[in-house]
């Protein structure tokens, strides 16, 4: 395939008109492309999405811990532009999670044609605090488990992508220092100050999750976790649909990381995602969706009903540049889970994985594997 006419996004030079050419399922230099052509008529041409905070979509949820709820959720994403994810679970009971690791780490190694690639899990729970639990079920929320841990780790395969901790408990700094060794630890759920959270970077973590959601506040003497995370932190992730965060604070934040690549755009999307306001489950709790904002019955705040792309369209609306979103929401989590070698920028040798975009950010055509699918 040969992708001609479009206002391509490179890693190192931005935007350029110029051709991507594609053979198999990889992206190869333009002179080597054969077969399709796909006009672009001057639109944006994009690596795909990465979104490694997700919970699910379309009416299906992580945690259904089925093939049928993680193949609605890959065909959701990949229409979106999201061609790569990670299945988030929730803190929620060991029989739940173990089936739902099971079934998405069956899922990662036979992945589904045509659909968003699943390239691990988030393990968002159960190892947080109580106090700062959000939308987690307060009882399942605990202190580092080894055996259940493994537990998990030996239902999905290995396939622990991003291991979520609050650094407070006991066991915590033991297994950031472990479990850091083979992916990416976060600093999640908390109710640590500065100097521990400090102390849990130095011994591994590397990520932070969704910032200043979940997490004692900024302030001016007591910076707690965001102020730690701004020093320390590889990558913060960010809800960016307006709703999580004010939009002044999202434009901080890309002032402070966005030139320098430290910000995941990150969707946190339940099931509500692509569908209308209504009665929802995220968790095993109630979720009522009014007005785009999904809450439980006492109001608290429970993932977003929108996927990334329309958090990718409406940070542009909030006055984000467009090149640091852009590389928000593609090679910076691609790098965030140690998969930047293989998808997150249009470079030869990479997957084929491409999304383009209309003037007003609506997809317009979606090339997954070098296969046009939208």
């Amino acid at each position: 395939m040969i992708i001609k006419n479009g206002t391509v996004f490179l890693q190192e030079e931005g935007f350029v008109k110029c051709s991507v050419a594609t053979e198999g399922d990889r992206i190869v230099s333009p002179s080597s492309g054969i077969g399709e052509i796909l006009d672009a008529g001057g639109r944006y041409v994009l690596p795909g999405f990465v979104d490694i905070h997700m919970h699910g979509a379309d009416g299906a949820d992580f945690c259904d811990g089925t093939r049928e709820a993680l193949t609605t959720i890959a065909r959701y994403e990949a229409m979106n532009g999201v061609t790569s994810f990670l299945g988030t679970c929730m803190a929620t009971y060991p029989d739940v999670l173990e089936k739902a690791f099971s079934a998405a780490g069956e899922f990662i190694e036979d992945p589904e044609s045509g659909a968003a690639v699943m390239r691990g899990i988030n393990m968002e729970g159960p190892f947080l605090s109580r106090e700062k639990k959000g939308a987690h079920v307060e009882e399942c929320c605990i202190p580092f488990d080894r055996d259940l841990y493994e537990r998990l780790r030996t239902a999905c395969r290995g396939h622990i992508s991003v291991f979520d901790i609050c650094p407070e408990y006991p066991g915590a700094m033991d297994a950031i220092r472990e479990i850091s060794r083979y992916a990416t630890v976060s600093l999640a759920h908390s109710t640590a100050d500065y100097d521990l959270a400090a102390e849990a970077y130095r011994a591994g973590a590397t990520h932070l999750t969704h910032i200043f959601n979940a997490m004692m506040p900024l302030g001016h003497r007591s910076p707690g976790l965001v102020g730690a995370a701004l020093d320390l932190a590889d990558q913060v992730e960010m809800i960016c649909d307006g709703i999580h965060l004010h939009p002044s604070v999202l434009r901080m934040v890309f002032r402070l990381l966005g030139e320098t690549d430290r910000v995941c755009i990150i969707s946190d999307s339940m099931r509500a995602a692509g569908l209308s306001d209504g009665t929802y489950e995220l968790g095993g709790q109630t979720v009522y969706v009014k007005g785009g904002k999904a809450t439980l019955e006492n109001g608290t705040i429970a993932g977003a009903a929108v996927c990334q792309m329309e958090a990718f369209r409406r940070l542009a609306g909030f006055g984000i540049p467009l090149d640091q979103a852009v590389r928000a929401a593609t090679s910076t989590p691609a790098r965030a889970i140690r998969m930047n070698h293989e998808i997150g920028s249009i470079a030869p040798g990479k997957r084929a994985d491409i999304v383009i975009l209309n003037e007003d950010l609506t997809v317009f055509a979606v090339v997954l594997g070098g296969v046009r699918i939208r």
